[in-house]
């Protein structure tokens, strides 16, 4: 009898420590964003973004077609908001623009820019989260601009508005773990240019490179969700990293309840985004991607795409998001895996 006393206490302590291991796996992998992230994501306003957007979209900028007037004014906007808000550039100092010479570009094509920012992790600074958009969009025609409201300015004031949010939690002693770099490519237009000069110079190593998050297009709704305005599509976020999609998923049930369109995911997809915007430069170099994009619909690349066409609440919604995925990205414990 004392035997099997002995046995049964011995086969409760294997099941608790059992069950002990199965919670610390479990909780290796559960959300750490909170509190504290949705403090910083509400920053990001409907306000700003359209302020923000008629400037990025506007006559100045003369459709920002790469390596004319327009794109470089258009670049300069940019570097100037990251000065104003003391949000730092890699290379150091006042330099925020990743120089393209023509025979990286096109041989019709003046030599144009990135411009890049970045927000240093605590922890783990090594390791980097890029955040991109095309800033580059048509240019003029006939006298007519092609102001990419839409594609991809709304894009491009979705990643001042993020970055801004987590200068804010850098200044009041929120910086996140690992580092991020806020990317606005040129020559997308022309062929994916800009991010394929990144990803073959790369400013941080590749392998370095957690993942990246790109936005192309998310301040529409189509015509397939007139009735449903409240989603977003999702393009890659299964193809490298099983963990990267659970976490999408789970972030999104928690924080913005956006209905997450898989449509263009699929592998017979005609359309093949998955191939035509700037993260497949990322994804062949096995960089785990969300690609963020709202559709097309009868103002892309027209010079109709506007900005009083824009929906800025949910533009607003899609950007957190972002906002919200790049947080846990940055601050969980382990790194996001790529599938082997």
């Amino acid at each position: 009898m004392k035997n099997l006393l002995i046995i049964c206490i011995l086969l409760l302590i294997l099941s608790c420590g059992s069950n002990n291991s199965i919670i610390n796996k479990t909780n290796e992998n559960s959300l750490i964003t909170g509190a504290t992230a949705t403090k910083y994501a509400n920053t990001i306003t409907t306000n700003e973004l359209k302020i923000l957007l008629y400037q990025f979209a506007s006559t100045e900028f003369e459709g920002r077609e790469t390596g004319e007037i327009g794109q470089k004014k258009a670049a300069e906007y940019l570097k100037n908001y990251y000065i104003r808000h003391n949000i730092a550039s890699p290379f150091g100092g006042s330099d925020y623009f990743q120089s393209i010479p023509t025979e990286h570009l096109k041989p019709n094509l003046n030599p144009s820019e990135n411009v890049i920012a970045f927000i240093e992790g605590k922890e783990n600074p090594e390791e980097i989260i890029i955040i991109s958009a095309h800033y580059d969009h048509l240019g003029m025609h006939n006298g007519e601009i092609y102001y990419g409201a839409d594609d991809d300015g709304s894009g491009n004031v979705a990643i001042l508005e993020i970055s801004e949010a987590f200068q804010e939690a850098v200044l009041a002693g929120n910086r996140p773990k690992r580092s991020i770099l806020f990317l606005h490519v040129t020559g997308e237009e022309k062929g994916l240019l800009g991010s394929k000069y990144y990803t073959n110079f790369p400013i941080f190593p590749l392998e370095n490179t957690v993942a990246n998050l790109n936005i192309d297009m998310i301040g529409r709704v189509d015509k397939v969700h007139t009735n449903n305005p409240n989603f977003i599509y999702l393009i890659g976020s299964d193809k490298l990293s099983t963990e990267l999609h659970k976490l999408s998923e789970d972030i999104n049930a928690q924080f913005t309840k956006l209905d997450l369109d898989y449509t263009y995911n699929k592998e017979d997809d005609p359309n093949r985004f998955y191939y035509r915007s700037d993260h497949y430069n990322f994804a062949k170099n096995n960089i785990p991607i969300i690609f963020y994009f709202n559709g097309t619909h009868n103002d892309y690349h027209k010079i109709t795409d506007t900005p009083d066409k824009i929906n800025y609440e949910i533009l607003a919604k899609r950007a957190k998001l972002v906002f919200y995925t790049t947080w846990e990205i940055a601050n969980r414990e382990n790194r996001i895996e790529v599938d082997k």
